[in-house]
């Protein structure tokens, strides 16, 4: 089965992030298909580089990429919200005149077209938060 996930809310507000982070990875370990994760509203402060909470806190934007990286996930950050939220890519940054690039590795900004085209794709879209 292709998933696609939609995650809304920061993972600092509620546990809607982690929740989808276990699914996910329960997911992969049935051989199912995760085409991409999105992150949208104030899900996308899952994706800032330098969040770095309590050592006995859950840091999730590292499991993110961590996973990501592991197989391949494509996570998407929907630009407009990051932009309203100041996280930006290097890219964008430039643009912008800024200095830094905030994203996290193995997260992506781009539109709510891949949201679109994603659901398209997918057997099942479902939304975190």
């Amino acid at each position: 089965m292709i998933f696609v996930i939609q995650i809304n809310s920061s993972p600092y507000h509620s546990n809607a992030g982690q929740r989808a982070y276990q699914f996910v990875s329960a997911a992969l370990l049935q051989h199912h298909e995760i085409f991409r994760v999105f992150f949208y509203f104030d899900g996308v402060y899952h994706a800032f580089k330098y969040a770095t909470p309590p050592d006995d806190e859950l840091a999730l934007t590292r499991k993110w990429s961590k996973l990501a990286d592991q197989y391949q996930i494509d996570l998407v950050v929907c630009i407009s919200a990051a932009q309203r939220r100041g996280l930006l890519c290097s890219d964008e940054a430039q643009r912008q005149n800024k200095i830094d690039n905030d994203l996290a590795d193995g997260f992506r900004l781009s539109g709510l077209g891949q949201l679109v085209e994603a659901t398209l794709v997918a057997d099942r879209f479902i939304v975190f938060g």
